[in-house]
């Protein structure tokens, strides 16, 4: 057994499929399967159960792939921590963000961060939030940038800024004579928000719903794009975060309003691993965002 049977191992629990998992491994499928049955004699155990249509995985298969994935984290974390050591603010950095959040702050952080840490290679990744925080504890991302809260003690964390919510609605609507929106204002309103499983949905409904705004029925967005479109096209309101305004182009048929003190709103915040050998890169990064991040 060694860590390329490892390898070879997760890659077929993540594919169930014996070809995709040998072109993820980058070697041939009579080569990965004939590993993967040499491990299983090994271990004496039945890892897969092969079908002519399909792979599944052995109850007994379970518990030792989530034992393989936790030594190829250690080994990774391991070689992590020699290349920190050698130069700390350099390499390869695996960073998450949220999809409400990365098409506005990408642009002003990326270069700061550039400038700052030149020899740091960042590859991003864009996901909702609970694939984010699986990610990050899995050691497939070393860092994420989401809206708190974030209830994981293995997990350090950083509040970035705080972001106000906007009342987004049609150049014709009434509440548009208004300089400053009351979230009473709002009472029994139809909201646009966003499909389930983004953290901003749930975010607008809990900041209205005690006046008793609601969902609009029947209508989901994929993105905050795509909730702006319908404003435009005055299908309804919407509350959209300070940055999705501050650094998008305007649009003649959307206006947005201001909320009276105190405002709705939601924390930012930089999570990484407690154990991570990145720490000083993360706490780096997290500073570069506080001092770029105006508003």
């Amino acid at each position: 057994m060694n860590i390329r049977d490892l390898k070879y191992l997760v890659a077929v629990a993540d594919t169930l499929h014996f070809g995709q998992a040998a072109d993820h491994c980058f070697v041939s499928q009579p080569t990965l399967s004939m590993q993967i049955k040499k491990l299983e004699d090994e271990l004496g155990v039945a890892i897969f159960e092969r079908t002519n249509k399909q792979v599944l995985v052995t109850p007994i298969g379970e518990r030792l792939i989530a034992q393989a994935r936790q030594i190829l984290f250690e080994v990774d974390k391991l070689k992590s921590i020699a290349e920190q050591a050698k130069c700390p603010l350099s390499g390869d950095f695996r960073l998450g963000i949220i999809p409400t959040l990365g098409p506005y702050l990408l642009p002003i952080m990326l270069p700061a961060i550039h400038k700052k840490l030149p020899n740091l290679n960042l590859i991003i990744t864009e996901n909702k939030t609970e694939h984010l925080v699986e990610q990050l504890l899995q050691g497939d991302i070393d860092v994420t940038i989401l809206a708190l809260p974030i209830n994981e003690p293995s997990l350090k964390q950083t509040v970035l800024f705080e972001e106000p919510f906007y009342l987004a609605l049609h150049a014709s609507h009434p509440l548009c004579a208004k300089d400053k929106i009351s979230l009473n204002d709002l009472r029994d309103a139809d909201l646009l928000l966003l499909e389930e499983g983004h953290c901003l949905r749930d975010q607008a409904l809990e900041a209205c719903q005690f006046v008793g705004a609601k969902q609009q029925h029947g209508t989901q967005a994929t993105s905050l794009e795509t909730l702006r479109h319908m404003v435009a096209a005055n299908l309804g309101i919407t509350l959209l975060p300070e940055l999705a305004i501050k650094y998008t182009f305007a649009n003649k048929n959307i206006k947005t309003k201001a909320f009276k003190k105190p405002s709705p709103k939601r924390d930012i915040a930089m999570l990484w691993r407690e154990t991570s050998a990145l720490e000083e890169c993360c706490t780096t990064i997290a500073d570069v965002i506080k001092a770029v991040v105006k508003l």
